[in-house]
Protein backbone atom coordinates (compact mmCIF):
# COMPACT_ATOMS: atom_id res chain seq x y z
CA UNK A 1 0.00 0.00 0.00
CA UNK A 2 1.55 3.47 -0.81
CA UNK A 3 2.46 5.90 2.06
CA UNK A 4 0.51 9.15 2.36
CA UNK A 5 1.43 12.10 4.00
CA UNK A 6 -0.09 11.65 7.17
CA UNK A 7 2.26 8.52 7.59
CA UNK A 8 4.95 10.81 7.93
CA UNK A 9 3.50 12.44 11.00
CA UNK A 10 5.35 12.98 14.62
CA UNK A 11 4.57 14.97 17.58
CA UNK A 12 7.77 17.18 18.78
CA UNK A 13 8.03 19.03 21.91
CA UNK A 14 8.07 23.02 21.20
CA UNK A 15 11.09 22.80 23.56
CA UNK A 16 13.23 20.63 21.07
CA UNK A 17 13.09 22.61 18.34
CA UNK A 18 16.21 24.32 18.17
CA UNK A 19 15.76 28.67 17.73
CA UNK A 20 19.50 29.31 18.08
CA UNK A 21 22.81 27.05 17.18
CA UNK A 22 25.49 25.88 19.91
CA UNK A 23 28.77 27.77 19.93
CA UNK A 24 30.16 25.49 18.34
CA UNK A 25 29.46 24.23 15.37
CA UNK A 26 30.46 20.40 15.48
CA UNK A 27 29.54 20.38 18.92
CA UNK A 28 25.77 19.14 18.10
CA UNK A 29 24.83 15.72 19.04
CA UNK A 30 24.43 12.80 16.07
CA UNK A 31 22.89 10.13 16.13
CA UNK A 32 24.34 7.50 14.16
CA UNK A 33 21.94 4.07 12.77
CA UNK A 34 23.17 1.10 11.63
CA UNK A 35 21.18 -2.06 11.08
CA UNK A 36 23.02 -5.32 12.26
CA UNK A 37 20.37 -7.21 10.97
CA UNK A 38 16.87 -7.22 9.87
CA UNK A 39 15.12 -7.17 12.63
CA UNK A 40 17.22 -4.75 14.86
CA UNK A 41 18.58 -1.06 13.94
CA UNK A 42 21.46 0.13 16.47
CA UNK A 43 21.30 3.74 17.60
CA UNK A 44 24.08 5.40 18.78
CA UNK A 45 24.80 8.71 20.70
CA UNK A 46 27.61 10.72 19.24
CA UNK A 47 28.66 14.28 18.73
CA UNK A 48 29.59 15.59 15.10
CA UNK A 49 33.16 15.97 16.14
CA UNK A 50 33.24 11.69 15.92
CA UNK A 51 31.90 11.63 12.43
CA UNK A 52 36.11 11.35 11.58
CA UNK A 53 35.80 8.33 13.44
CA UNK A 54 32.87 6.96 11.01
CA UNK A 55 34.49 7.37 8.18
CA UNK A 56 37.03 5.51 6.09
CA UNK A 57 40.17 6.98 3.83
CA UNK A 58 37.91 5.49 1.00
CA UNK A 59 35.09 7.55 0.90
CA UNK A 60 34.40 10.19 -0.65
CA UNK A 61 32.02 13.35 1.18
CA UNK A 62 29.91 15.46 -1.22
CA UNK A 63 29.40 18.85 0.63
CA UNK A 64 27.01 21.87 -1.30
CA UNK A 65 28.62 25.04 -1.78
CA UNK A 66 25.58 26.99 -2.42
CA UNK A 67 25.78 30.29 -0.60
CA UNK A 68 22.68 31.84 0.93
CA UNK A 69 21.52 35.51 0.30
CA UNK A 70 19.83 38.13 2.69
CA UNK A 71 16.98 36.89 0.53
CA UNK A 72 14.44 38.72 2.82
CA UNK A 73 13.10 41.87 2.52
CA UNK A 74 11.00 44.52 4.49
CA UNK A 75 9.22 47.63 2.57
CA UNK A 76 5.77 48.69 2.21
CA UNK A 77 3.55 49.82 -0.60
CA UNK A 78 3.44 53.06 -2.63
CA UNK A 79 -0.30 53.58 -0.21
CA UNK A 80 2.23 52.75 2.57
CA UNK A 81 0.98 49.28 3.63
CA UNK A 82 3.56 46.87 5.04
CA UNK A 83 5.20 44.27 2.79
CA UNK A 84 7.69 41.33 3.42
CA UNK A 85 9.61 39.87 0.70
CA UNK A 86 11.54 36.73 0.14
CA UNK A 87 13.41 36.18 -3.07
CA UNK A 88 12.94 32.61 -4.22
CA UNK A 89 15.57 33.32 -7.47
CA UNK A 90 17.42 35.77 -9.22
CA UNK A 91 16.47 35.47 -12.82
CA UNK A 92 18.29 38.32 -13.71
CA UNK A 93 20.40 41.44 -12.22
CA UNK A 94 17.18 43.26 -12.36
CA UNK A 95 14.52 40.24 -12.00
CA UNK A 96 13.62 38.28 -9.48
CA UNK A 97 10.83 35.63 -8.16
CA UNK A 98 9.49 36.29 -4.94
CA UNK A 99 6.89 35.74 -2.61
CA UNK A 100 5.70 38.71 -1.23
CA UNK A 101 3.28 38.77 2.29
CA UNK A 102 0.83 42.34 2.56
CA UNK A 103 -2.29 42.52 4.23
CA UNK A 104 -3.74 42.47 0.56
CA UNK A 105 -1.34 41.14 -2.32
CA UNK A 106 0.03 43.85 -4.68
CA UNK A 107 -1.29 44.28 -8.41
CA UNK A 108 0.81 43.85 -11.62
CA UNK A 109 1.91 46.84 -12.23
CA UNK A 110 2.38 48.15 -8.05
CA UNK A 111 4.97 49.91 -7.01
CA UNK A 112 7.13 48.84 -3.84
CA UNK A 113 9.76 50.64 -1.61
CA UNK A 114 12.32 48.63 0.59
CA UNK A 115 14.74 51.35 1.39
CA UNK A 116 16.01 53.56 -1.20
CA UNK A 117 15.37 50.82 -3.98
CA UNK A 118 11.87 51.04 -6.36
CA UNK A 119 10.63 47.74 -7.17
CA UNK A 120 7.81 47.37 -9.95
CA UNK A 121 5.68 44.34 -9.65
CA UNK A 122 5.11 42.01 -12.64
CA UNK A 123 3.19 38.68 -13.38
CA UNK A 124 2.23 35.94 -10.90
CA UNK A 125 2.81 32.54 -11.35
CA UNK A 126 1.09 30.76 -8.51
CA UNK A 127 1.99 31.95 -5.19
CA UNK A 128 5.55 33.62 -6.62
CA UNK A 129 5.93 37.29 -7.88
CA UNK A 130 8.03 38.59 -10.34
CA UNK A 131 9.56 41.59 -9.28
CA UNK A 132 11.97 44.01 -11.63
CA UNK A 133 14.05 46.63 -10.15
CA UNK A 134 14.86 49.17 -12.83
CA UNK A 135 17.54 50.88 -10.83
CA UNK A 136 19.99 49.10 -8.66
CA UNK A 137 20.81 45.10 -9.28
CA UNK A 138 19.19 42.76 -7.07
CA UNK A 139 22.92 41.82 -5.85
CA UNK A 140 23.33 45.64 -4.50
CA UNK A 141 19.32 45.54 -3.10
CA UNK A 142 19.86 42.26 -0.90
CA UNK A 143 23.38 43.45 0.22
CA UNK A 144 21.70 47.01 1.75
CA UNK A 145 18.79 45.76 3.05
CA UNK A 146 18.72 41.76 2.92
CA UNK A 147 18.39 39.99 6.08
CA UNK A 148 19.15 35.71 6.19
CA UNK A 149 15.92 34.04 5.84
CA UNK A 150 16.16 32.09 8.52
CA UNK A 151 13.15 29.50 8.62
CA UNK A 152 9.93 30.59 9.30
CA UNK A 153 9.31 27.97 12.51
CA UNK A 154 12.40 29.62 14.58
CA UNK A 155 9.49 32.56 14.67
CA UNK A 156 12.21 35.36 15.24
CA UNK A 157 13.87 37.90 13.37
CA UNK A 158 17.26 36.98 11.82
CA UNK A 159 20.53 38.48 14.35
CA UNK A 160 23.70 39.61 12.96
CA UNK A 161 24.94 36.25 14.47
CA UNK A 162 22.76 34.53 11.64
CA UNK A 163 24.70 36.52 8.86
CA UNK A 164 27.64 33.80 9.86
CA UNK A 165 25.72 30.53 11.29
CA UNK A 166 23.15 30.66 8.76
CA UNK A 167 26.00 30.04 5.74
CA UNK A 168 28.26 27.25 5.81
CA UNK A 169 32.19 27.60 6.30
CA UNK A 170 32.54 26.18 2.36
CA UNK A 171 29.73 28.34 1.24
CA UNK A 172 31.02 29.90 -2.81
CA UNK A 173 27.91 30.32 -5.01
CA UNK A 174 25.44 32.28 -4.10
CA UNK A 175 22.06 32.00 -5.09
CA UNK A 176 20.40 30.00 -2.04
CA UNK A 177 17.74 31.27 0.17
CA UNK A 178 17.91 28.61 2.87
CA UNK A 179 21.00 27.14 4.26
CA UNK A 180 21.59 23.34 3.42
CA UNK A 181 21.82 22.68 6.88
CA UNK A 182 23.45 19.37 7.31
CA UNK A 183 26.82 21.13 6.18
CA UNK A 184 26.17 23.89 8.82
CA UNK A 185 27.76 21.48 11.23
CA UNK A 186 31.18 21.71 9.84
CA UNK A 187 34.24 24.08 10.77
CA UNK A 188 37.69 24.64 9.54
CA UNK A 189 38.89 21.85 12.72
CA UNK A 190 36.09 19.30 11.59
CA UNK A 191 37.20 19.76 7.98
CA UNK A 192 40.96 19.51 9.14
CA UNK A 193 40.13 15.75 10.94
CA UNK A 194 38.39 14.81 8.14
CA UNK A 195 41.44 15.40 5.72
CA UNK A 196 43.46 13.96 8.12
CA UNK A 197 41.61 10.36 7.69
CA UNK A 198 42.99 10.74 4.18
CA UNK A 199 39.15 10.96 3.30
CA UNK A 200 38.44 12.97 0.00
CA UNK A 201 36.10 15.28 -0.34
CA UNK A 202 34.14 16.85 -3.36
CA UNK A 203 31.40 19.71 -4.14
CA UNK A 204 28.16 20.33 -5.84
CA UNK A 205 25.77 23.32 -6.22
CA UNK A 206 22.20 23.03 -5.12
CA UNK A 207 20.49 26.08 -4.54
CA UNK A 208 18.13 25.67 -1.77
CA UNK A 209 14.24 27.11 -2.35
CA UNK A 210 12.22 28.61 -0.15
CA UNK A 211 9.86 25.92 -1.35
CA UNK A 212 12.07 23.59 1.44
CA UNK A 213 9.65 24.45 3.86
CA UNK A 214 6.85 24.47 1.77
CA UNK A 215 4.08 21.52 3.24
CA UNK A 216 3.22 18.81 1.29
CA UNK A 217 -0.34 19.60 0.49
CA UNK A 218 -2.29 16.37 -0.50
CA UNK A 219 -2.63 12.80 1.38
CA UNK A 220 -1.71 11.24 -2.09
CA UNK A 221 2.03 11.83 -2.48
CA UNK A 222 1.82 11.50 -6.41
CA UNK A 223 -0.41 14.54 -5.97
CA UNK A 224 2.61 16.59 -5.06
CA UNK A 225 4.37 19.09 -6.95
CA UNK A 226 7.64 19.54 -6.17
CA UNK A 227 9.41 22.79 -6.23
CA UNK A 228 12.13 24.04 -8.57
CA UNK A 229 16.20 24.13 -7.23
CA UNK A 230 18.69 24.91 -9.70
CA UNK A 231 21.73 22.63 -9.57
CA UNK A 232 25.61 22.04 -10.68
CA UNK A 233 26.99 18.96 -10.47
CA UNK A 234 30.67 19.13 -12.44
CA UNK A 235 33.27 17.10 -14.25
CA UNK A 236 35.27 17.28 -11.19
CA UNK A 237 32.30 15.73 -8.63
CA UNK A 238 31.56 12.93 -11.28
CA UNK A 239 35.12 11.87 -11.26
CA UNK A 240 35.60 12.01 -7.81
CA UNK A 241 32.77 9.42 -7.55
CA UNK A 242 34.08 7.26 -9.75
CA UNK A 243 37.44 7.39 -8.57
CA UNK A 244 35.27 6.50 -5.05
CA UNK A 245 33.71 3.69 -6.71
CA UNK A 246 37.00 1.93 -8.30
CA UNK A 247 38.52 2.37 -4.86
CA UNK A 248 35.65 0.57 -3.11
CA UNK A 249 34.79 3.30 -0.62
CA UNK A 250 31.02 4.68 -0.06
CA UNK A 251 30.05 8.04 -1.44
CA UNK A 252 28.69 9.84 1.35
CA UNK A 253 26.22 13.15 0.84
CA UNK A 254 26.13 15.77 3.19
CA UNK A 255 22.65 16.76 3.70
CA UNK A 256 19.49 16.05 1.41
CA UNK A 257 20.64 18.60 -0.96
CA UNK A 258 24.14 17.39 -1.86
CA UNK A 259 21.89 13.56 -2.12
CA UNK A 260 19.53 15.04 -4.38
CA UNK A 261 21.98 17.14 -6.84
CA UNK A 262 23.83 13.53 -6.88
CA UNK A 263 20.52 11.07 -7.97
CA UNK A 264 18.93 14.15 -10.29
CA UNK A 265 22.44 14.27 -12.34
CA UNK A 266 22.27 10.47 -12.43
CA UNK A 267 18.30 10.33 -13.52
CA UNK A 268 19.18 9.25 -16.94
CA UNK A 269 20.70 5.97 -15.17
CA UNK A 270 24.30 6.98 -14.65
CA UNK A 271 25.88 9.95 -13.20
CA UNK A 272 27.06 12.33 -16.08
CA UNK A 273 27.78 16.25 -15.39
CA UNK A 274 24.32 18.36 -15.12
CA UNK A 275 23.54 21.75 -14.71
CA UNK A 276 19.75 22.90 -14.55
CA UNK A 277 16.79 22.16 -12.75
CA UNK A 278 15.41 19.63 -10.48
CA UNK A 279 11.91 18.54 -9.20
CA UNK A 280 13.11 15.04 -8.17
CA UNK A 281 11.05 14.22 -5.71
CA UNK A 282 11.80 10.98 -3.00
CA UNK A 283 10.08 8.94 -1.55
CA UNK A 284 10.19 5.00 -0.29
CA UNK A 285 10.47 2.88 -2.98
CA UNK A 286 12.57 5.16 -5.03
CA UNK A 287 15.87 3.71 -6.44
CA UNK A 288 19.41 5.28 -5.37
CA UNK A 289 22.17 5.31 -8.10
CA UNK A 290 24.84 6.95 -6.30
CA UNK A 291 24.34 7.82 -2.84
CA UNK A 292 25.87 5.11 -0.08
CA UNK A 293 25.28 6.99 3.23
CA UNK A 294 23.49 9.94 4.47
CA UNK A 295 24.77 12.75 6.73
CA UNK A 296 21.42 14.70 7.35
CA UNK A 297 19.89 17.08 9.78
CA UNK A 298 16.34 15.99 11.56
CA UNK A 299 13.32 17.14 9.65
CA UNK A 300 9.88 18.51 9.97
CA UNK A 301 7.23 16.38 10.20
CA UNK A 302 4.98 15.93 6.65
CA UNK A 303 7.96 17.12 5.14
CA UNK A 304 9.69 16.55 1.57
CA UNK A 305 12.91 15.72 3.40
CA UNK A 306 11.59 13.37 5.98
CA UNK A 307 10.03 11.31 2.96
CA UNK A 308 13.23 11.30 1.34
CA UNK A 309 15.41 10.31 4.43
CA UNK A 310 12.75 6.95 4.52
CA UNK A 311 13.36 6.23 1.60
CA UNK A 312 16.78 6.32 1.99
CA UNK A 313 16.83 4.60 5.34
CA UNK A 314 13.78 2.77 5.79
CA UNK A 315 10.32 3.92 6.90
CA UNK A 316 10.42 2.00 9.87
CA UNK A 317 14.04 2.38 10.61
CA UNK A 318 13.11 6.37 10.55
CA UNK A 319 10.17 6.32 12.60
CA UNK A 320 12.45 4.27 15.30
CA UNK A 321 15.55 7.05 15.19
CA UNK A 322 13.15 9.73 15.02
CA UNK A 323 11.54 8.01 18.92
CA UNK A 324 14.80 7.86 20.10
CA UNK A 325 16.05 11.38 19.32
CA UNK A 326 12.99 12.64 20.82
CA UNK A 327 13.30 10.51 23.98
CA UNK A 328 16.66 11.64 24.44
CA UNK A 329 16.65 14.86 23.82
CA UNK A 330 17.89 16.38 20.54
CA UNK A 331 17.47 19.42 18.98
CA UNK A 332 15.66 19.52 15.91
CA UNK A 333 15.22 21.09 12.57
CA UNK A 334 18.51 23.90 10.78
CA UNK A 335 19.91 24.69 14.42
CA UNK A 336 19.51 21.02 15.69
CA UNK A 337 21.31 18.22 15.82
CA UNK A 338 22.48 15.31 13.11
CA UNK A 339 22.27 12.01 12.15
CA UNK A 340 24.56 10.02 10.44
CA UNK A 341 23.14 6.84 8.13
CA UNK A 342 26.17 5.03 7.06
CA UNK A 343 24.59 2.61 4.95
CA UNK A 344 21.30 2.42 2.85
CA UNK A 345 18.93 0.64 4.74
CA UNK A 346 16.04 0.96 2.40
CA UNK A 347 15.52 -2.94 2.34
CA UNK A 348 15.28 -3.39 5.93
CA UNK A 349 12.08 -3.41 7.22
Amino acid sequence: MPYRKSDFHYDLPDSQIARYPLPERSAARMLVARATDAAHLDLADRRVRDLPGCLTPTDLLVFNNTRVLPARLFGHKASGGKVEILIERLKSPHEAAAYIRASKSPHEGGILHVGDATLRVGGRDDALFTLHSDGAPWQEILTAYGEMPIPPYLERRAQESDSERYQTVFAKHSGAVAAPTAGLHFDDALLAAIAARGVRTAEITLHVGAGTFQPVRHEDLAAHIMHAEWLTVGADAVAAVAACRARGGRVVAVGTTALRALESAAAGGNLAPYSGDTRLFITPGYRFRVVDALFTNFHLPESTLLMLVSAFAGYDNIRRAYRHAITHGYRFYSYGDAMFLPQRLAATP
